[in-house]
């Protein structure tokens, strides 16, 4: 099992900080981006759809960094997370067809294989980030959200 705590910070960057069996590992500057952190998106991502993304391969061992190692499943998430934060930019609302559509393109421009998505995962996933993004905004300044991953 692994947490992931995501503390709000007061300047440019909130920071999240990943744990493993009780122990701080990394921690992570993440850029404030007017939604939930990038890396919380992935969170609602991998955890929603139980793919291997990003958070996943922390789970897993691997070191928290911009550059890992490419992986069809994960840049596939990569892509994913990347529409999600789109929608999240939009206020949340954009189609699921249109997501699928978008994500679609995306997957191509970069050469990449998309995961098989449907209408409904788009949905189960948006209602997570929903959630996270409520629980997010609930923090104050220098506050915690505490995420378990396993």
């Amino acid at each position: 099992m692994m947490q992931l705590i995501f503390t709000k910070g007061s300047g440019k960057y909130d920071q999240m900080e990943v744990v493993r069996d009780g122990v701080s590992v990394e921690s992570i500057a993440c850029p404030k981006q007017g939604i939930i952190p990038h890396d919380m998106v992935h969170y609602g991502v991998e955890s929603t759809l139980h793919k291997r993304g990003f958070v996943n391969r922390i789970l897993h061992g691997e070191a928290a960094s911009f550059q890992m190692e490419a992986d069809a499943e994960s840049d596939g998430v990569e892509r994913l997370v990347e529409v999600f934060q789109a929608d999240g930019w939009s206020g949340w609302t954009s189609a699921s067809t249109d997501m699928l559509d978008l994500y679609q393109v995306t997957c191509d421009a970069r050469q990449c294989a998309p995961l098989a998505l449907d209408e409904e995962d788009i949905e189960a996933v948006r209602n997570k980030l929903l959630e996270l993004s409520a629980q997010w905004q609930a923090v104050s300044v220098g506050g915690s959200l505490v995420l378990a991953f396993v």
